[in-house]
């Protein structure tokens, strides 16, 4: 399972971002807007620096062990059994979100474009890419997210500057126009879909220079946040806060009222759905792939790719656990505010612990000299 380390910071900051813009891209505003009315906007940077706080303990925690993985720290700090048991509900967990990350695009697939394809076809064809994808090792899964990030960006940049033509700046006040409770919730769905740069766990100890790891996971998380942040803010001033919670994918739709100047292509929303396509894969592959790489941590194996195409059933079978979409959407808000205690609580703990037995240590071997 050793891995050259050959990732550099650009390609970590490229993982970050490609894992987080991916499939919650769709009902983004929707969720934000849900939860503060015209305060979306605030919603979602609350948000992005509850996943920021998250993202800097693990990277911090990677940074002081740079040659092990959550798998292997984790059980160096809490004890082997402990530990074991603590990451194998993480890895359930991803296998879970994977799972329904699948669905949520099976189910916009057969609704906007392929409307007589059952949703197991779409589903299981994108499980299948990832699976294959994940044999590569993560020198690979950090070139694939590269590549793909410029085709992911920019169409997403075009579509927000050109939408703003159709703005109206008034549906962003009054600024603070929601319930307190409901837009902390609300901040924590968002922080849910970004759950997915939790896969720099794996990434740090493959980096050239893992001392860098803490600026190249900050630009990229701040990266990812500002695109979120202008798609709410986008979605908001064109549509409006109530028209908006009448939308099932707010983004989607900002897509298809924008055109390039001229008319040269007057909706864009078929642009955006290709471009969609493949945020999800990224986002799929690394949730997929940290699924794999952590079982081969557990598992104490050489090769992850023994599990590449045995936990594709498994996967398959969580995907298909909603009944309809609107269950679909509630299990993965549920789910998604309830992984972020093992996305961010779980690594705190970890954090604390190991500061405190380094002092600890560093006590007894200043009283032994």
């Amino acid at each position: 399972m050793d891995t050259p380390k050959k990732i550099s910071e650009i390609q970590t900051a490229a993982v970050v971002i490609s894992s987080i813009i991916g499939v919650g891209v769709l009902p983004l505003p929707l969720f934000a807007v849900k939860a503060g009315n015209t305060a979306a906007p605030i919603v979602t940077l609350i948000g992005i620096t509850i996943s920021l706080f998250a993202l800097l303990i693990i990277t911090k925690l990677g940074m002081t062990h740079p040659t092990k993985t959550i798998i292997g720290y984790s059980e160096e700090i809490l004890g082997k059994w402990l530990a074991r048991f603590c990451n194998i509900i993480v890895i359930l967990f991803f296998a879970l979100l994977t799972g329904l990350g699948a669905r949520e695009f099976g189910a916009v697939v057969i609704t906007a474009i392929l409307r007589e394809t059952p949703i197991e076809v779409t589903v299981i064809v994108m499980l299948l890419l990832a699976a294959i994808t994940s044999r590569n090792d993560l020198n690979i899964f950090a070139y694939i997210h590269t590549f793909y990030l410029p085709v992911i960006l920019s169409p997403v940049v075009i579509i927000v500057v050109l939408s703003l033509k159709n703005a109206n700046f008034l549906y962003l006040q009054p600024l603070l126009g929601g319930d307190m409770g409901d837009m902390f919730k609300g901040s924590l769905t968002i922080a849910a879909l970004c759950q997915w740069s939790f896969v720099l766990t794996i990434i740090i100890p493959s980096m050239l220079q893992p001392k860098r790891a803490m600026k190249a996971c900050t630009a990229g998380l701040l990266i990812a946040g500002v695109i979120l942040f202008m798609l709410v803010v986008a979605s908001l001033a064109v549509f409006g806060a109530e028209e908006t919670k009448k939308l099932l994918w707010p983004t989607l739709e900002l897509a298809r009222t924008t055109s390039l100047p001229g008319n040269i292509l007057q909706r864009l929303d078929v642009v955006f759905l290709a471009v969609w396509v493949t945020a999800v894969f990224t986002t799929l592959f690394s949730g997929y792939t940290f699924t794999c790489y952590a079982l081969t941590g557990i598992f104490r194996l050489s090769d992850h790719k023994i599990f590449s195409f045995s936990l594709l059933p498994i996967i398959f079978l969580f995907s298909m656990l909603p009944g309809n979409l609107l269950q679909m959407y509630k299990t993965i808000e549920v789910v998604g505010r309830m992984g972020l205690i093992l996305t961010i609580v779980y690594p705190c703990l970890l954090l604390v612990i190991d500061v405190i037995r380094r002092k600890r240590g560093k006590r007894s071997a200043a009283a032994k000299t």
